[in-house]
């Protein structure tokens, strides 16, 4: 593997993370407004569905940066991007709708496609199995 493809993975981890990140200290921000989004899309208990989605777009965000517990990170933002898919952006016949689902869907391959191969060279995943090899 050449240096430039090693950074490779790290930087796909990035460019996943930074829609997480963004969005959840967004709604950190602005809590009166997401928790309203919520309860307007009609799904159950907004305020603790606000907690859910804030901890898990920031703590897995910033655990899929750094490369920690990525395969089990990038599953369950996979599956919370899904869940979200499903809740706010399934009106079909709306096509600005259509589109966030589908930009969904696709963060959910990337995501998929970090399960399957893992975190790359720059990651403590890599680091912590080194570190464990020569112990």
């Amino acid at each position: 593997m050449s240096k430039a493809q090693s950074y490779l993975p790290a930087l796909g981890r990035l460019l996943l993370a930074a829609i997480f990140v963004l969005s959840g200290f967004s709604k950190l921000t602005a809590p009166e407004g997401t928790i309203g989004y919520i309860a307007a899309a009609g799904l159950p208990f907004p305020e603790a569905a606000y907690a859910v989605a804030v901890a898990v777009e920031l703590v897995g965000g910033l655990l899929l940066i750094i490369g920690f517990q990525t395969r089990w990170v990038a599953a369950a933002l996979a599956g919370f991007t899904v869940a979200a898919a499903m809740g706010f952006h399934a009106n079909f016949a709306d096509q600005n709708q259509m589109i966030h689902f589908m930009k969904n869907i696709a963060i959910v391959g990337g995501l998929l496609q970090v399960v399957a191969f893992g975190a790359g060279a720059f990651s403590l995943d890599n680091r912590r199995s080194k570190v464990a090899a020569l112990a």
